[in-house]
């Protein structure tokens, strides 16, 4: 799903036109956010609507819709007829008014979007890799992100407005799991992911945690929309997470608030190893390892084929463990935040993720609910997009949302 999906669905403007404009001056900025804001998410409005929806005069409506089009931010539909009085002009977002690019930057692959103001995709760039190779990474991030451009044309790529980047916060980590050279993942450590990606872009950058910006892309365009809070749950190479409390992203003091990868899966025993995280038995790494181990291509745990003998056999114990684990987090997780609801997606096939999803229900049903409500499991909205999408969303809000306060806590930002 989309920003101009998601707009279409039906919403609560109580909740998600939350400030309301002002009819104080010196308040202009915010209130074409508030304007604009109104349009995204409830579609195209005539201006009487929009003076309804944002508590503002008409007549500031009508000052802040003339700005916007000198802006190139909104256009004017087909006049409405057939009331009483003058035709109504419903106003919507122009989807060439600005532009935004989403990076993600995973432990397998390295995926690229370009989205309008509408919140739609228009160009995608990709690559996968054994292992990212921080050497080679940022000059082929800056080759790709040419191409998109250039896809634009000069006159709409100059309407390029922010970048956003989602990575895991420890890239160069879980080196023995992954089986990359020491070396090349201190590089990782030692790397500003940010600063890489700001020195060679000419718009301002932002950066977030990878399921953090996951979370976001389902925040504002999936579930998030009509769930108040929830836990939420990616299954990508490393299983991880996010937090929203109250229709807001909760990153937590280092910005690990729902690192459900790290969560161990047993008591600490009183001496030797500690016990496994989550994340060696509930990510598709650990479905990579189960086709390596039998000599199937190990790739077939991000497509369908992961749904097919021969790989099927091994898809189906990874199922059952990663489920168990999955409902283990779950049920601690609701024992401490008393969560409305959990959203499960993830960047596997669909059809996996289905059966992922309805494995988890199941071992839930295995736990003791006694003393606490057993929340609501849900399938995300988004897919395999969300990293990026998140990604790219950042910029967006940052920008043009009169919410910025969401996600000031997640960002790091910078002036190209």
């Amino acid at each position: 799903m989309n920003l101009s999906q998601a707009a279409a669905a039906p919403s609560d403007a109580s909740i998600w036109l939350r400030p309301r404009g002002s009819n104080q001056s010196g308040m202009g900025q915010f209130n074409e956010r508030v304007v604009l804001q109104a349009i995204r998410l409830n579609g195209s409005l005539a201006k009487a609507d929009l003076a309804r929806l944002t508590h503002l005069s008409t007549q500031t409506v009508s000052l802040i819709i003339n700005r916007l089009l000198e802006q190139g931010l909104v256009l004017k539909r087909a006049p409405q007829r057939g009331k009483v009085g003058q035709p109504s002009v419903p106003m919507m977002l122009n989807p060439d008014g600005a532009y935004f690019i989403g990076i993600k930057i995973g432990r397998r692959s390295l995926d690229l979007l370009l989205i309008d103001f509408h919140g739609d995709v228009r160009a995608r760039r990709a690559l996968t890799y054994r292992y990212p190779d921080p050497q080679l990474l940022f000059g082929q991030i800056a080759t790709l992100q040419r191409e998109l451009l250039d896809q634009l044309g000069p006159l709409r790529a100059a309407r390029l407005a922010g970048i956003g980047v989602a990575a895991p916060l420890g890239l160069g980590g879980w080196q023995a799991l992954l089986g990359s050279a020491p070396a090349q993942a201190g590089q990782w450590e030692r790397l500003d992911i940010r600063a890489e990606i700001q020195a060679v872009s000419a718009v301002p950058v932002v950066f977030a945690k990878d399921t953090m910006a996951a979370c976001v892309a389902e925040l504002v365009a999936g579930r998030g929309r009509s769930i108040g809070s929830y836990l939420y749950i990616f299954v990508g190479t490393f299983i991880g997470g996010g937090l929203v409390l109250d229709s807001a992203v909760h990153a937590g003091l280092s910005g690990n608030a729902g690192a459900l990868g790290s969560m161990p899966l047993q008591l600490a025993p009183g001496a030797g190893a500690p016990p496994e995280q989550m994340l060696s038995t509930a990510s598709l790494f650990s479905l990579e390892q189960l086709y390596a181990a039998a000599s199937l291509d190990e790739t077939a745990a991000y497509d369908a084929r992961a749904m097919a003998q021969p790989w099927l056999t091994h898809t189906e114990a990874w199922l059952d463990d990663a489920a168990r684990a999955i409902a283990l987090a779950v049920s601690n997780g609701t024992c401490l935040l008393d969560l409305d609801e959990v959203v499960l997606d993830g960047s596997s096939h669909p059809t996996l993720l289905a059966r992922l999803l309805e494995q988890t229900r199941q071992a839930l049903e295995r736990y003791s609910w006694e003393g606490v409500r057993q929340p609501t499991l849900r399938g995300g909205v988004i897919g395999a997009d969300a990293r990026a999408i998140g990604a790219a969303l950042l910029p967006l809000h940052a920008n043009f949302a009169p919410d910025r306060e969401l996600f000031l806590k997640l960002l790091h930002t910078a002036a190209p």
